[in-house]
């Protein structure tokens, strides 16, 4: 390992046009860490907000954006077991994920699925500790249950209906295409509804409504996803796109018994995080290594032209994950 290394910084907050190429020094494993280097790191929605000033990092995570990589371990701080030099791995990152290499905890490190290159692996983490949380653990989904997830053709929907439908939930599902809503239906979606064109409001009314709806658009559909809901539902918000702000009438919530709750991962605690990885690693990524669940590739970009890849991103035209090839 070298003192420098080539990185991906936020010059100040802005669009895709402030992400520039700098040297950073490598990082030193603290206790219970592991440093990576970095193969491929995973982009998503949050380190755009973090790029405009709208997402600042955790105490202590590096500022450098880039929330998941893969990747080999290099280095082993104090108290690490069960991972040795030379490890490949994926991990869920606090932060740095745009540079050669990273630290990260120990427990939030997986290996890489049998079978599966390192550019895919970069794609689980962010995505399937996300869903795995939000919409098992935190939304209670079970087999059998109507489960409407927005934005189907996005790394979480992707992860999501497949992870819903494996577990035999009915899937329904927003998207903005006729192309996107077939990549959904190909994944196991019952439904993918043109958002453009259809209104999902009277799609799940005429099912019976939505057990568990699980939304990262915000504004307006707030109050269209509690009417989408049956009694007893469960909303679960994870982003806001359009907004975190919006009139509703929370009589309806009383009335009908409905539950709203949320959850972001990043300021959650490492040992949150880590239980996170343990049930991931005995309940998912058996079926990553069978083949039954893949993640969904978009586009690879190398790493200097990290502008190009958040613009792709922001333009919502991909359908799944965007890697940048460190």
């Amino acid at each position: 390992m070298t003192d420098t290394m080539r990185a991906v910084e936020i010059s100040e907050p802005g669009g895709p046009e402030v992400l520039r190429l700098c040297d950073r020094p490598v990082p030193v494993p603290g206790h219970g860490q592991v440093v990576i280097k970095v193969a491929y790191a995973g982009v998503n929605r949050p380190d755009a907000l973090q790029r405009a000033g709208n997402y600042a990092p955790p105490k202590g995570a590096s500022d450098l954006p880039g929330l998941e990589a893969s990747g080999e371990v290099v280095a082993l701080g104090d108290g690490v077991a069960g991972l040795s030099v030379g490890d490949a791995v994926c991990a869920l990152l606090p932060g740095g994920g745009y540079a050669e290499y990273v630290a990260t905890p120990a427990a939030h490190c997986l290996p890489v699925p049998r079978g599966m290159g390192l550019k895919e692996a970069a794609c689980l983490p962010e995505t399937f500790f996300t869903v795995w949380t939000n919409v098992f653990q935190r939304g209670g989904l079970k087999a059998g249950e109507r489960f409407l997830v927005h934005g189907g053709s996005s790394g979480i929907g992707t992860t999501a209906i497949q992870l819903a439908s494996h577990f035999g939930a009915r899937v329904f599902t927003t998207a903005g295409s006729a192309e996107k809503c077939a990549k959904c239906l190909e994944l196991g979606a019952e439904q993918a509804l043109n958002y453009r064109e259809a209104d999902f409001v009277e799609v799940m009314k005429a099912e019976g409504g939505a057990n568990l709806i699980l939304d990262m658009v915000g504004g307006d559909y707030l109050p269209r996803n509690v009417k989408a809901l049956a009694d007893d539902g469960r909303l679960v918000m994870i982003a806001f796109l359009q907004g975190p702000k919006v009139e509703l009438n929370f009589a309806q919530v009383m009335m009908r018994r409905l539950t709203i709750t949320g959850s972001t991962l990043r300021p959650q605690s490492d040992l949150a995080k880590a239980r996170i990885a343990d049930d991931l690693r005995r309940e998912v990524w058996p079926l990553l290594e069978n083949g039954q669940v893949a993640p969904v590739m978009d586009s690879e970009y190398p790493l200097d032209r990290a502008a190009e890849a958040h613009a792709r991103m922001e333009s919502s035209g991909h359908i799944g994950k965007i890697v940048l090839k460190v």
